[in-house]
């Protein structure tokens, strides 16, 4: 069966100079020259043209279509692109008009890019790189998810499933031909291949999880004891008033956060309950939320008034690397050993203590090197088909047969990644490898 057109709004809604309509599906072409009353234009050339409701006649909107005979197209079926004025009114209008075609429905959400995989135009790394695209706000996602969208994560993985395959046919010659005049101790010949891709695996994996920060934001936690300048910094790092301000102690009970962007990247800094002796649950709940924050983020702030020693409470949540920071600097008090001080009532040492975050993001996410793992579902995968070849490799010592089961676990994971889990490929490699069959 031929699948059903698909049709809907590729831009925002609302209203806009130019919005795009498109079309996906067998009937598309059908339904731009309903639209237009002539004949389809020449493929991928835009062309002026009037749209008409096509049972009366009447005219909807001029404006500029393109046809994409499949499978040259991003969805590799048929496709039509309709730009039109965008006001909400022309937009219902040629879409209405288009339902009314035969075999033309509303698209659902991600279809065309599903269509897309399903007709091998994209993997599924590639489109989950696209959708981070579509959704990147800042130019580090914007990078990260260009790379991906263009295949270089699914290179990664496509070089990982290819060296699965080579040593899984020689696990699997050795065991399903064993009568066939082959190399001896094939299956041998497998372990440092299985080693070098489980270690290439951990490598991989182990990169301070840099592309999910990337995508989700790196976190930031100010921490310290109560009236120490908590809320008063987030404030003036967010430059509104995001956190309430008061001279009580024990003001912030829950954890207030502010999202921006440092360096390119996206950034959420937190605000949390002074660490003291609780006095009531409740704020025992929100120092425990904080330290909770605090163990979670990638750098804390360790805030202490000038003058002051840090308490207990603050020097076990701090870390190496971490920034002290010596608030109410505008007061005058002795100073004191810090990282940066500032007053977030004068703005004195704001400045340096904004270029010191953003150094410490640039740092962490900002390197330029091999593609990283951007979402817990790649993580996860890679995970587990780095511990199936673990177990696989000491297996082959007691027979093939236990090694295969493995290496047949960690190929479906690897395979997951990208969509692509293909036994012939495994066929393929056998036969051409070791000319079996002739």
């Amino acid at each position: 069966m031929k699948p059903d057109t698909i049709v809907a709004l590729a831009t925002g809604a609302g209203r806009a100079g130019v919005a795009v309509i498109r079309l996906s599906g067998p009937a598309a072409g059908a339904t731009l020259s309903a639209l237009t009353a002539r004949d389809l234009p020449k493929p991928r050339m835009a062309t002026r043209e009037a749209f008409c409701d096509p049972r009366t006649g009447v005219s909807l909107d001029d404006g500029l279509a393109l046809w994409f005979p499949g499978p040259q197209s991003f969805t590799g079926e048929d496709v039509v692109e309709l730009h039109i004025h965008g006001g909400p009114a022309v937009i219902a209008a040629v879409i209405d008009a288009a339902l009314r075609q035969p075999g033309v429905r509303p698209a659902e959400p991600g279809e065309y890019t599903r269509r897309a995989f399903e007709n091998g135009k994209l993997d599924l790394a590639e489109a989950e790189g696209l959708a981070d695209l579509v959704d990147a706000e800042t130019e580090g996602q914007r990078r990260q998810a260009l790379r991906q969208r263009r295949g270089a994560l699914s290179a990664v993985y496509e070089g990982w499933r290819g060296r699965l395959i080579e040593a899984a046919a020689l696990i699997e010659a050795e065991i399903d031909f064993p009568d066939e005049d082959l190399p001896g101790a094939l299956a041998q010949r497998a372990g440092p291949l299985l080693q070098a891709l489980a270690d290439d695996m951990g490598q991989h994996l182990n990169d301070a999880h840099r592309g999910e920060r990337i995508r989700d934001g790196y976190r930031i936690a100010i921490i310290g004891p109560p009236n120490a300048g908590k809320s008063s910094l987030l404030n003036a790092l967010a430059q509104r008033q995001a956190a309430i301000v008061s001279d009580l102690p024990g003001t912030t009970r829950d954890i207030v956060e502010t999202r921006q962007v440092m360096a390119g990247f996206p950034v959420w800094i937190a605000d949390t309950a002074g660490l003291r002796e609780a006095a009531d649950a409740i704020e025992a709940e929100g120092i425990r939320r904080a330290l909770e924050r605090a163990e979670e983020a990638d750098l804390r702030l360790g805030l202490v008034e000038a003058g002051e020693e840090p308490p207990a409470a603050l020097t076990a949540a701090l870390r190496p690397g971490d920034l002290l920071v010596r608030t109410k600097a505008d007061l005058g008090k002795p100073a004191s050993q810090s990282d940066v001080s500032v007053s977030a009532l004068t703005g004195q040492g704001m400045v340096e203590l904004a270029a010191l975050l953003s150094d410490r993001v640039r740092d962490a996410l900002g390197r330029e090197e091999a593609p990283v793992l951007t979402r817990a579902r790649h993580r996860r995968l890679v995970e587990e088909a780095r511990d199936a070849l673990l177990r696989a490799i000491p297996a082959l010592d007691a027979g093939p047969e236990l090694a295969a089961e493995d290496v047949r676990v960690a190929a479906d994971q690897i395979g997951r990644l990208t969509g692509r889990i293909d036994v012939e490929d495994l066929l393929g490699e056998i036969f051409s490898s070791f000319c079996i069959g002739k």
